[in-house]
């Protein structure tokens, strides 16, 4: 079904920030060390890890660089410990914001993201405030440049291999899948010759927030200032 593209909405200012290698590098890097730290070091029996694992080459990060964030936390080398927060707020004409935070100092980042929402003409707010405004959902995306399939076989097949929905652009695929059921559709897609632009498990909103003119660019400095944060991992919004 073609409609507005949530994926566009979430990755357009992600891609700018995950141009820059050495961020992209250090995102990757801690999202395989809590994946490893939490389910442990083995990617067959860890999805999580080997979803950190795919991104984190789909970047070009050296072997050796995602094996040593491993062994970072399973103990086998000495490192840092990492925290996950997830801090909410309000942006610029009320939309809703969500930053996932990785982190091995919990004040320091927390100061940072309330002086990015505070310069930028936003509020931190409390845990849970804007959390019931999204859904955490599997995203995959094709690039309907690199498939001959068309729009029906595409949907035919990832209700088959048991996504939730689909929605179609003029120049992608937007499959969406229950985040248990992320890997499972993956998998099978792939076994089929698809091949994905992004796949993730993500925060989709359920409703979006029309902003003024005044308010955009507000929007675009906050999105910039909460992205250029080092303990940064993901920012989310429902602002359109």
């Amino acid at each position: 079904m073609a409609g507005h593209s949530k994926w566009k909405n979430i990755q357009r200012r992600k891609n700018a920030q995950d141009a820059k290698r050495g961020k992209a590098f250090m995102k990757a890097a801690k999202d395989i060390y809590i994946a490893a730290k939490e389910g442990g070091p083995d990617p067959d029996m860890n999805p999580a890890l080997r979803g950190a694992i795919d991104k984190a080459k789909a970047s070009n990060m050296p072997n050796e660089n995602i094996e040593r964030n491993i062994k970072k936390a399973t103990g086998t080398l000495d490192g840092v410990s990492y925290e996950e927060v997830t801090y909410e707020g309000y942006g610029p004409g009320g939309s809703a914001v969500m930053v996932e935070i990785l982190t091995d100092n919990k004040n320091r980042a927390a100061s940072e993201v309330r002086h990015a929402f505070s310069k930028s003409g936003g509020n931190l707010g409390e845990n849970g405030c804007v959390a019931f405004l999204f859904n955490r959902k599997g995203c995959l995306i094709i690039d309907r440049s690199t498939t001959e399939a068309d729009e029906d076989t595409v949907m035919l097949a990832a209700i088959e291999a048991g996504a939730e929905e689909m929605e179609t652009t003029d120049e992608v695929y937007e499959i969406y899948t229950e985040p248990e059921q992320f890997n499972e559709v993956k998998t099978a897609l792939a076994e089929e010759g698809f091949e994905f632009d992004t796949a993730e498990v993500t925060l989709i909103p359920t409703t979006y927030s029309s902003l003024e003119e005044k308010d955009q660019d507000k929007m675009e400095r906050l999105i910039d200032r909460l992205e250029e944060l080092e303990d940064v991992q993901e920012v989310y919004h429902n602002a359109n």
